[in-house]
């Protein structure tokens, strides 16, 4: 299958977007003015040590937070704007998210976890298994479809997690250390199913790693540091 190439289309922008947290008297500022596009299609990886802004600003991004400064744009629509009431729809329907702890509920099995973000939807539940089993077919874990969350590995676990962060077919996939508590070869294999959909979907990836080595699978990277995103990047 032919890889699809990025648009000119700009599904997300940044503009000159922070973030600052109160620590008692103490401000601390995660993120500083940062500007950055992010084209349909793109896999862009952002790079750094611990610490310096990476998943705070995945989350300003994802529209899972809020900047205190600036704003960002979210296929089209400015998410320091709109009633906060709505940040869950847009969520379901625009973007999917792998975490570095899987954030599956471990007493429910593999397609139990996959479904969940239909489930408050108006589709019936026999469609949303059906969908659901089709996730898991396209992340070679069908034949694990029933055994519960803590019964699998820990690459099969974010192999779950990928299923449920595609299930609604989003336009862009936040992906925050994804292969943090994986080993080596069991990373690159996570790494290699979201190139592939990448290349084979169209879907945009916005990964966030301290692995430089990871960020390889990525079709461009910036780094950051102190809450910037340095020169050159």
């Amino acid at each position: 299958m032919s890889s699809k190439k990025s648009s000119s289309y700009s599904l997300i922008i940044a503009k000159d977007a922070s973030k600052e947290y109160h620590r008692g008297r103490e401000v601390v500022i995660a993120v500083k003015n940062v500007s950055l596009e992010v084209k349909e299609g793109e896999f862009l990886a952002v790079v750094g040590p611990s610490g310096c802004g990476k998943t705070t600003l995945l989350n300003l991004l994802s529209g899972l937070d809020s900047p205190s400064n600036g704003k960002v744009i979210l296929d089209g629509i400015d998410t320091t704007v709109i009633d906060e009431r709505l940040f869950p729809k847009l969520r379901r329907e625009k973007v999917g998210f792998v975490f570095q702890d899987f954030n599956l509920v471990q007493d429910m099995t593999a397609v139990e976890n996959v479904m969940a973000p239909l489930l408050p939807t108006d589709m019936k539940t026999k469609d949303i298994e059906s969908k659901a089993l089709d996730m898991l077919r396209s992340v070679d874990l069908l034949e694990r479809k029933d055994h519960r969350a803590r019964e699998l590995s820990g690459g099969e676990m974010q192999r779950v997690a990928i299923a449920r962060a595609i299930i609604n077919s989003p336009k862009v996939i936040f992906a925050d250390e994804p292969t943090g508590n994986l080993d080596s070869k069991t990373g690159k294999d996570i790494m290699t199913l979201m190139k592939n959909l990448n290349e084979e979907k169209g879907t945009t990836v916005v990964l966030v790693t301290h692995n430089a080595e990871m960020s390889e699978f990525a079709t461009r990277t910036i780094h950051m540091k102190d809450g910037k995103i340095e020169k050159g990047s």
